[in-house]
């Protein structure tokens, strides 16, 4: 009964083991760069950006579109007012009014002028009810149109500057994913970074291990000093420690690429190293071009020199003579009955025409203007070093690419050179032909080696975003 019970036990305990194991999660380069581009939060951040950017585009398109628009007022008024009679005394009259009106609008913004054309139709009642009677006022039909003669034409220059927006937010959406990349390369390079140390760790825990329990029995037969001896013990605990620390190092890259990755369910992750690199070398001004056509910053410069021109554009209009003219032609007619109010239509005109000119306003406008000018000149100034720095960066990071290819396969060598002698340096060491002082040395070559490579990949692949999210170019 009691084995019995000791068998039921045991399966219980392996079922909830099964159940609350995690799962693991294997990851390459290109799978974590394409989940971060996918669902980091950078990664969303950006794309809700572009949507953003993609509906003011869409908001400056309808400036130039016709506008149609339906719209009432009706309004009660029940009140005592004084009313001036023709004699020029007043009398108290009681008011007990309805209004309701009714107007329909069509309204067109002129990019050319930056004035606006109009069309409208209006129907409006009045209700007297202390009188019952009631009378109608009609616009069948007017058309107009408004423009501030020396003003500033914001609809000249919006046509210029808000298709160069979206287009600047285009880019910087595939900028971002690009950089997005870099960031998930370096948190997957932190753990492959990790995960060689915890493997060196273990590795040489493992080889300590077995060497200290060798080195016992050459000590007991003569064959070592105890200052050897303890030197072997030393650095099996030391190997001890370096597995435990490693194995926390391995945690916490991994919780950090996880949240970066946006993955909340329980798994264990993983990742593997590409060893192999691109063959191509790029060429500089290739590059250059392809940067300087498509990269945002540059027309970000360029934005940031038409939005001055227009704060200078604005204040010198703003500074001199003000005009603003208004015109509007159409018909009208009323009547006591609905249809009176559109019989026979009578003509009617509009016009008018504002004029201001300051006399004297102790310099502000010719300050306005002075600033403004300053401004350019300064914007002009930095946005020509911006874009020297610019290209001094791209070709900087070309230099680099090119020479970092060379950095990884240097390391590989290396790393392969240094794990060949640490085999030789452990084998001369068991047949009593080396020192334990050069067993330690090839062991950490073979460390340093191996960590090296590892840096050369992070290295390689960083600058490799890095230079696809200045030329926008797989």
């Amino acid at each position: 009964m009691r084995r019995l019970s000791g068998f039921l036990f045991f399966l219980i305990c392996a079922s909830l083991r099964v159940a609350f194991a995690q799962e693991s999660l294997l990851l390459t380069l290109s799978e974590t760069v394409e989940m971060a581009q996918r669902q980091s939060n950078d990664a969303l951040a950006a794309k809700h950006s572009l949507e953003a950017a993609e509906w003011n585009y869409r908001y400056y398109q309808a400036n130039y579109l016709p506008m149609v628009s339906l719209s009432s007022s009706p309004s009660l008024n029940r009140k005592v007012s004084s009313i001036t009679q023709p004699d020029g005394t007043n009398v108290f009259v009681r008011q007990n009014q309805l209004s309701t009106d009714l107007s329909l609008s069509i309204r067109q913004n002129v990019a050319l002028t930056g004035g606006t054309l109009f069309v409208n139709s209006n129907i409006y009642r009045q209700d007297e009810f202390e009188q019952h009677t009631h009378g109608y006022s009609t616009v069948p039909f007017s058309v107009g149109y408004q423009q501030s003669l020396f003003g500033h034409n914001s609809l000249k220059w919006t046509r210029r500057t808000e298709p160069l927006r979206v287009r600047i937010a285009r880019k910087q959406y595939r900028e971002t994913m690009e950089l997005v990349a870099v960031r998930a390369s370096n948190y997957f390079f932190a753990l492959a970074s990790a995960q060689t140390n915890l493997d060196i760790a273990r590795q040489n825990y493992a080889v300590s291990d077995t060497l200290h329990r060798y080195a016992l029995g050459r000590y007991e037969r003569g064959g070592i000093t105890e200052n050897e001896m303890l030197q072997l013990e030393v650095r099996r605990l030391t190997e001890e420690t370096n597995q435990l620390n490693a194995e926390a190092e391995v945690e916490e890259a991994m919780l950090a690429l996880k949240s970066y990755l946006g993955i909340r369910e329980a798994v264990s992750l993983s990742v593997v190293p590409d060893t192999l690199i691109h063959d191509a070398v790029i060429n500089a001004d290739e590059a250059l071009a392809l940067a300087l056509a498509h990269n945002p910053d540059p027309e970000q410069l360029r934005l940031n020199v038409l939005e001055s021109q227009s704060s200078l554009a604005a204040a010198k209009a703003n500074r001199g003579l003000k005009a603003d003219l208004y015109v509007q032609f159409g018909l009208s007619q009323t009547g006591t009955m609905l249809g009176e109010a559109f019989s026979k239509p009578l003509n009617q005109q509009y016009g008018s025409l504002t004029v201001s000119l300051p006399l004297l306003d102790w310099g502000r406008g010719k300050g306005q203007v002075r600033v403004a000018k300053s401004r350019l000149e300064l914007t002009k100034t930095q946005s020509e070093q911006a874009l020297e720095d610019f290209r001094l960066n791209v070709l900087k990071m070309v230099r680099q690419y090119n020479l970092q290819g060379y950095r990884v396969r240097i390391a590989y060598r290396t790393r392969e050179t240094a794990l060949r002698r640490y085999e030789v340096a452990r084998w001369l060491y068991v047949q009593g032909r080396s020192s334990l002082l050069e067993l330690n040395t090839s062991i950490n070559e073979k460390d340093n080696a191996q960590r090296a490579f590892i840096g050369a990949l992070q290295t390689y692949w960083c600058l490799y975003y890095g230079l696809r999210s200045l030329t926008l170019k797989n």
